[in-house]
């Protein structure tokens, strides 16, 4: 990989990096259109990074379709995919150093799963610089993660634009997620009670609805009244700080999580 980032750089070329753990759907598809739209070379990663799952969480059974995922990224104009192993990755040992995420993670996802950040942000550290790409691409469905990402560059000092990219929905109004796969078809109407309770929030907002606490009043109402569906959380928060806010702007973020069988659902609106 540094012989092809010297070999690029040679050429003046910029890199764009599109990190991934694979499985790839339409939502990631696009994250290399936008990557090809602000790059000369486009360098898609994939790699199931053991650090960001906990003991309990399903590292074992992710998705791992890599011949498939490069006929993909192939074909929609990735022109190097990376994709290490574990012990490319972490050699001999786990590493001793993290990243922390601070303020940021500690709450929402940080509080559902614990550590998850931190293994994030090592990884995208690691990731940064190997490839030592111009820009890198995200989705906005992981908008804590992408708050995070952001944070560390900024604060690191990493010379690294990131770009983060709109959701991408199926028809029905579900977050495209390698996970989806996971769910039967009563669990995914299930699910959908998630997107349905967010575009709510959204909808009284437009109609001039600021109180953050009476928007998620709207939202919760609906997840609450669903059997078989179990919330985790749901606020609003400013899209940077992932803290709560009181009173919501535009540019604020409302986020949720449910779990619908064994499967954890994440979604998101920003106002």
């Amino acid at each position: 990989m540094r012989h092809v980032v010297a070999d690029v750089r040679a050429k003046g070329q910029s890199i764009a990096l599109v990190p991934t753990m694979g499985a790839l759907h339409e939502g990631h598809l696009t994250l290399i259109d936008e990557a090809k739209n602000v790059a000369d070379v486009v360098v898609m990663s994939i790699f199931v990074n053991p650090l960001q799952f906990a003991p309990s969480e399903d590292f074992a059974r992710y998705p791992r379709t890599l011949d498939e995922d490069a006929k993909l990224a192939s074909e929609r104009g990735v022109d190097f995919l990376f994709t290490p192993t574990k012990e490319d990755v972490y050699p001999e040992h786990a590493p001793v150093v993290f990243v922390h995420p601070g303020s940021i993670g500690k709450e929402w996802e940080g509080a559902v799963r614990p550590h998850h950040f931190e293994g994030v942000l090592t990884i995208v550290a690691k990731l940064f610089n190997i490839v030592m790409p111009d820009v890198a691409v995200f989705g906005q469905k992981d908008l804590q993660q992408a708050a995070a990402v952001k944070a560390m560059v900024r604060d690191l000092n990493f010379p690294v634009g990131i770009l983060v990219a709109p959701i991408v929905r199926d028809p029905d109004g579900l977050a495209m997620s390698s996970r989806n796969r996971y769910l039967s078809p009563r669990d995914r109407e299930l699910g959908l009670i998630l997107s349905r309770a967010l575009f709510a929030m959204r909808d009284a907002f437009a109609k001039g609805e600021r109180r953050a606490s009476a928007l998620e009043a709207t939202g919760w109402r609906m997840l609450e009244r669903v059997v078989g569906l179990t919330p985790r959380y749901l606020a609003a928060v400013n899209a940077d700080t992932f803290q709560r806010v009181n009173n919501v702007r535009h540019g604020d973020a409302a986020v949720g999580a449910v779990r619908v069988g064994e499967t954890k659902l994440i979604d998101n609106i920003i106002f």
